[in-house]
Parts: structure tokens; sequence; C-alpha cells
């Protein structure tokens, strides 16, 4: 069966989605399809009012339920049960995505949707198998470390892998027994929706995932700074997470996970596999069109191998197929909106102006949609705008160097530290490295994720605060108290 489709014959569930029932608002944000540049629907922004009714919803779905305090293995299976249901409405799933979003529909079945299942039954069996402790005492006391949820957690996704982030938060959140509100962006709010309607569908109670659909300065402030909201889970920009930071400052005290911009390097060695470096680095730059805050985009590479791996990641990045996302061959996707497409392309300017040289790429496509060409930018020092800046484009810098110790200088970024790549055949190496390079990831001749869920994601410095996936995800999502017994 072929996945491609008419966009426009593709029902959506417009609204927010309150203690199971599909809201409708009038009006709201125009939304376009970055395959196109079409008008398609307005997106419904959530004031005070509505959150206030989402968090009150979740507050009820939690004490009816008892979600929290029941069996841990109910909430194991329940979880299990939605992941089956996404599988099993992965086309409708990826096409409502592929609509709005950069994400083609065929990447998005084999990809984002199969692999989000895979997440949330990795932590649905974290309901069981992790909890309190006891602890050493003297022989007069008995010691607990007792773990429990938090209670609401508001958690907020960004637009450029919506399926995938909303598993991200929705996941270890639930398993860890609390509700959620969750908000997704405005620009791809509803594939969040029809997974939450899943998620009523395979038994999780109406109400402990309520989506409430809207901007950041309106909805966004108004979720994160509810008394109600005990713990804030945020991916997005840094610009965005510092404004999180000093909306639930100003509101109150409470825990926050955000993972946030990155700017990351990969470091190419002489002795490495010249071949297999050159398919991830332009393969990291073209998925999703470098839309992604792991997105490898700075180059590093030694001086001798400088002319032969860069013509090598030219040919790759010239042979990608762009096309709309609702084709299943498409390979090469849009950029989100007009607006980030221009600001991709001034900070390009920015670069050549600045002495940086474009080998390939450097304007917008002349095509229907927000596509913009694949680029790579070479002679740029470290005040280069294309150095400095998170672009969140298709756009590659190259800088060269000799020493060890000039590699390490040049992966060094002031602001960022979220992911780097290593390509090296020599193992010494590879461990000063991973120790020194100041990131939350060192991915080492590879540069993606795996679907080992157990490894978290997070960064260092202003990529963010705190992890996603892996154990420590789950843990975020519980806090602790110390009891101590006198016998």
């Amino acid at each position: 069966m072929s996945l491609s489709f008419n966009p426009d014959t593709i029902p959506l569930p417009v609204g927010h989605l309150i203690g199971g029932e599909l809201i409708s608002t009038e009006g709201g944000i125009e939304m376009r399809r970055p395959s196109d540049g079409r008008s398609y629907t307005a997106c419904p922004v959530a004031g005070l009012d509505m959150v206030d009714r989402a968090v009150a919803s979740a507050k009820a779905a939690l004490k009816a339920s008892n979600w929290g305090g029941v069996r841990p293995r109910e909430r194991t299976k329940t979880l299990q049960a939605w992941a089956d249901l996404i599988e099993a409405e992965a086309e409708t799933l990826a096409r409502i995505e592929a609509l709005s979003s950069t994400r083609p529909v065929g990447q998005l079945v084999a990809g984002d949707i199969a692999v989000t299942a895979e997440q949330i039954r990795f932590f649905a069996e974290f309901a069981d198998k992790e909890g309190s402790e006891l602890v050493p005492t003297d022989d007069a006391t008995f010691g607990m470390i007792m773990s429990e949820p938090y209670g609401v957690v508001g958690a907020i996704t960004p637009w450029n892998f919506p399926v995938s982030m909303a598993g991200w938060k929705l996941g270890p959140a639930l398993a860890a027994g609390n509700a959620v509100v969750l908000k997704p962006s405005e620009m791809t709010p509803f594939s969040a929706v029809y997974m939450a309607e899943l998620a009523i569908r395979a038994g999780l109670p109406a109400g402990l995932i309520n989506v409430v659909v809207g901007d950041g300065p309106t909805t966004g402030t108004a979720l994160t700074g509810h008394p109600d909201i005990a713990k804030v889970s945020f991916t997005g920009s840094t610009r965005a997470g510092s404004a999180i930071m000093e909306n639930v400052a100003r509101t109150g005290v409470k825990p926050m996970t955000l993972e946030l911009g990155g700017k990351s390097p990969q470091i190419v060695f002489a002795d490495a596999d010249l071949d297999k470096a050159a398919m991830a680095i332009a393969s990291s730059v073209t998925f999703n069109a470098g839309q992604a805050c792991v997105a490898g985009t700075r180059l590093i590479v030694e001086k001798s191998v400088a002319d032969r791996l860069t013509t090598a990641i030219l040919q790759r990045m010239k042979a990608v197929r762009p096309g709309p996302t609702w084709d299943e061959t498409t390979q090469y996707s849009p950029v989100i909106s007009e607006r980030q497409r221009a600001r991709i392309d001034s900070i390009v300017r920015a670069a050549v102006e600045a002495g940086g040289e474009c080998l390939i790429g450097g304007a917008a496509m002349d095509s229907p949609g927000y596509f913009y060409e694949p680029t790579l930018i070479t002679n740029v020092d470290q005040a280069n705008p294309a150095i400095i800046e998170e672009i969140f484009g298709p756009v590659l810098t190259v800088q060269t160097f000799g020493t060890e110790e000039e590699a390490l200088t040049l992966s060094s970024h002031p602001t960022y530290g979220l992911a780097s790549g290593l390509f090296t055949s020599d193992l010494s190496r590879t461990i000063r490295f991973a120790r020194k390079l100041e990131a939350g990831t060192v991915w080492v001749n590879r540069y993606s994720r795996s679907r080992d869920h157990i490894l978290p994601t997070g960064g260092y410095k202003r990529s963010g605060i705190g992890k996603d996936l892996g154990r420590e995800a789950y843990l975020a999502n519980r806090r602790t108290k110390s009891v101590l017994i006198s016998l």
C-alpha cells in the first residue's frame, strides 16, 4: 500500500483535548503547509482559562484513577497497549503529521512512529522495576528513600519531530505515575492530539493526557507558570528555554527538564573511514533539512584529508531528492516556514560577507514550499556567524586542524554543548576525546541516535538541564523523600 496521499483530503483533529473531549474553538493562528506554502487551517490558542481547565482535568483524573498508586504493572500494560495502537494507526498518524510538518510520510512510518512506540514500551517497563530503596542506618532505626510521582507535569514540544518529542515527554511521565498537560508547537499540533486520543482508546483514563494547543507567549506561559503544574519538561530553543526559566522563577519554584539548542561539531581524523564519515556527516545536515537540535553542522577535519572528505560530502549533499512531505519517495524536507527559511538565508549571507565561501547551495530553492538548498561553507573562523549561530537548517561549515589540541579548541562552543561526533580508528584517542569534549552525547564513527533507549540525551552549557530518554528521564519524573523510623 502506498503511503503517499492527497494533502487536501486529510481530516485533522483541530482543537484542544481535555478530559478525553476534543474542544473546538474559532479562529487562531493561520497555518501553512511547509511543502507548498498553502494555508490550510488555523491553530487554536489556549488562554489561561483553557489551560486551567486542562490542569484541573489532569488533577481530577489522577485522583479518580489513582494512576500513581495502582499496581505498577497496570501502568505498564496500559502503556504497552498504547504503543501497540500507535503502531496499528501508524499510517493515519503519519499522514496527519506529514501534512503540517517537515517530516516525509515514508520516514515517519519507518522511523519516527516505530521508534516512538518502542520508547513508550521501554518506559512502560520501568513502572514496576524502579522504586523506593532501603538505606543503611543503625540497628535502632529503619531508613528508606521513597519514590513517588510529582502529580501534573507540564510538557512543551517543538515542531521538528512532533510525534517523537511527544513520546519523549509522555512516555516517562506517565510510566512514573504522573498526569501530563502537553502543549505541542502551534506549527505542528495535530499529531499530538491524535496520539492522546489513541492513548484513551488504549485504556488510559481520560484526562491523564490533556493537550492544549497554542503559541508560547500565551499558552506556554500560562502552562509553565500554572501553580498546579508540579514539574516542567521542555524541548526547544535556548532562547525559549530561558524565557520558561524566567516565567517559572517569577511564578513559583518547580523542577525543570530543558533540552535546548546545539551547534554540534563533527571531528574527523585522517585515520578515519572517510566514506563512512562522509555519509554520516552529509546525512546529519540533510536529514530533516538540518532541523534537529543535535545536527552536526560544524565539520572539523584534519588538513591532510580535508579536500577528499569535503568532495565526498558534496556528492552526497547533491544527491538528495527534495519533495513534498506527502510523497513517500521524498528524501529531502522543506524548512518549516518562510520566516525560518529567511533566517537561514540571512545567516548564510552574513557568513559569506564575513569571508566564508559557499561550495554548494546558499539560496532558497526555486520550487513551491519552503525549501533551502543543502549548503556547505568553507573559509570560516570562530567569529563567523555560521559558526556562532544555531542555524537550524541544512548548512554545514568546514574548518581544518593539524593537532588534537587544535581540534579540541575548535570543537568547543561558547554557548552550546549538546552533541558531538568523532571519527577515528584510534581507540586511545577516542577515550581521550570522549572525556574532553564538552557535550552531553558523543557519537564515535557514527552520527545518529540508535534504538538503545537506555542512552539519555541532554546538553552541557546552555544546551539544557537534565536528560530525556534513558533511566534518567524516568527518574526525573519521580521525586524522593527520606523516611527514618525509630524501632
